[in-house]
């Protein structure tokens, strides 16, 4: 299955097209996800400019309502602004846009998904949760190879 043949109701997903980035943004923004430190459009174009990475959109009555980045490091999958609009929130929007990544990622032989949620977020979590995740074992560590606007996280 291809993301682009996943569908709920009235919503499609598709992979983000050029003109995408301020919806994106927009909604990035409305869901808490946005940080001073990683710079939307950049993150978009970086997802988006790559073989093993992309950015898809859940449309819905002509426009964004859910997100997610998607992509692979040749042994696990990740995601990250995983987003669905506020005002449709409880509408199966988060689920679509996670089963359109986790098709995105198995039709490239991708065998496992990580991802993180911020410590707090148990709504998150929850979400997750109801969909199979379960929390690993395992520290995540990182460090920044580049100056950024005090970065926390």
């Amino acid at each position: 299955m291809d993301h682009g043949d996943i569908e709920s109701g009235s919503a499609r997903v598709r992979p983000a097209r050029d003109g995408d980035e301020a919806a994106l943004a927009a909604l990035w923004e409305a869901c808490g996800l946005t940080r001073p430190w990683n710079d939307a459009a950049e993150d978009i174009a970086f997802a988006r400019g790559g073989p093993a990475s992309d950015v898809l959109v859940a449309e819905r009555d002509g426009r964004i309502a859910a997100s997610v980045m998607v992509g692979h490091d040749g042994h696990r999958g990740a995601v990250y602004y995983v987003a669905a609009d506020p005002a449709m929130r409880g509408q199966g929007l988060g689920r679509l846009i996670m089963e359109a990544a986790e098709a995105w990622l198995r039709a490239r032989g991708v065998w496992k998904l990580n991802l993180m949620v911020r410590r707090g977020n148990e709504a998150a979590t929850g979400f997750y949760a109801a969909l199979g995740y379960g929390e690993d074992e395992v520290v995540v560590l990182s460090k920044r190879l580049r100056e950024t606007p005090t970065a926390v996280g």
